[in-house]
């Protein structure tokens, strides 16, 4: 394990509740976005509008899929840190741990795909009401 790729425990704890408060948001989000679309289907009955509002509750069924599996590992992962806190609890403070650059990276690619998928439903809703 290098330098570049460990981190300390502290800053792994850090950075977990950062991103479960950021996943905890979406997940707020996405129910005021269910609700939005419920208003939208009982102004409409086009078939193009209907389309694009199926489209969207099975991106936001998606985007809660995919934030349930990143609490998840997040937890996992916690719970492992944790184990070893217990286990050695004067290391916690001076031993570098493997970074978690896999769970960064579908954090990251998470929150890349949800802004997308939020400014095209911002536009689909600012067209549609």
């Amino acid at each position: 394990m290098t330098k570049q790729n460990s981190i300390y425990l502290s800053d792994l704890h850090f950075e977990h509740k950062q991103w479960n408060s950021e996943l905890m948001f979406w997940k707020d989000e996405i129910a005021t976005f269910e609700h939005r679309l419920e208003e939208i289907v009982s102004r409409y009955t086009s078939k193009d509008v209907l389309s694009k509002l199926e489209h969207f509750q099975n991106q936001l069924i998606l985007h809660g899929n995919a934030i349930t599996y990143l609490l998840k590992d997040i937890k996992t992962h916690e719970k492992e840190l944790s184990q070893f806190a217990l286990e050695h609890p004067v290391a916690i403070d001076h031993v570098r741990f493997d970074d978690h650059t896999g769970l960064r990276t579908k954090m990251e690619t998470q929150r890349e795909l949800y802004i997308e998928m939020k400014k095209l439903f911002f536009d689909f809703v600012s067209k549609s009401m």
